[in-house]
């Protein structure tokens, strides 16, 4: 029996967030050079887009770039740059009715990236399937910082109480405030680890670590992944009966 046989739709997870790593060592291990790692790596995006719009994912979001990545080689830099145009594919995102956002440091992006992602974001936002969330110049660290520099200058300027500022208050200023928290974290590549990427979003969230390279990480291993997630209990602080006895 397939993976996919075995998934419970009614239980669904309403978000799934990944890491997509390996592409590099992908490559390496096939003789290629790192570039040709992140090209399989991105035409593999298309087909997991696909895979959750029709499983009807409410939510995706991909660890695409982070704010220490800025730190790699310019050549690298500006080919990840290039490929990411390369692929965002407007006929495929509305074919599959799947909406477009991003989050992240948009001013640090080249400016032809941020036109890009803006049309790709004001095209789609009508579309009603999945919503794709690309984690674009994006790191947990700065997201938060961000969020406290607005509340700062919200309670200084008198719109927010300090005694009433609560986690929902923290919730509602970071970039990811348009979607639900994760339920389930993957990532590919072998690493267990959460690399600065929605730290306060998942505090929460199930984690599932896997060997697989992202360029591998077809439709069976997200499968996989999923009635992993449906396998556990998740108890929020509560024992494991007291779960059972709410259910």
């Amino acid at each position: 029996m397939s993976y996919k046989e075995q998934i419970d739709i009614a239980r669904l997870p309403h978000h799934i967030a990944i890491i997509m790593d390996g592409n590099g060592r992908w490559a390496k291990e096939k003789g290629k050079v790192r570039t040709e790692g992140h090209v399989a790596g991105a035409d593999n995006v298309h087909d997991i887009i696909v895979c959750a719009a029709e499983m009807h994912i409410d939510f995706i979001t991909l660890y695409t770039f982070s704010t220490e990545n800025w730190n790699r080689p310019k050549d690298e830099v500006d080919a990840l740059m290039n490929l990411l145009m390369k692929h965002l594919d407007g006929d495929l995102f509305m074919k599959n009715g799947v909406r477009f956002r991003i989050v992240g440091d948009r001013k640090r992006l080249p400016f032809f990236v941020q036109e890009g992602v803006d049309a790709l974001e004001k095209l789609t936002e009508k579309n009603k399937g999945t919503c794709l969330v690309l984690a674009l110049s994006y790191s947990s660290k700065w997201e938060i910082t961000q969020a406290m520099k607005i509340i700062a200058r919200e309670a200084k300027e008198g719109l927010i109480n300090p005694e009433e500022i609560n986690e929902d208050t923290i919730s509602k200023h970071l970039q990811t405030n348009f979607m639900p928290d994760p339920e389930l974290l993957i990532r590919t590549g072998g690493e267990q680890r959460i690399s600065n990427y929605l730290l306060w979003q998942c505090a929460y969230s199930e984690f599932y670590f896997t060997d697989v390279y992202w360029p591998d990480f077809n439709r069976e291993e997200l499968y996989k992944a999923i009635c992993n997630y449906q396998h556990r209990q998740r108890r929020f602080g509560k024992t494991g009966e007291q779960v059972e006895k709410n259910n």
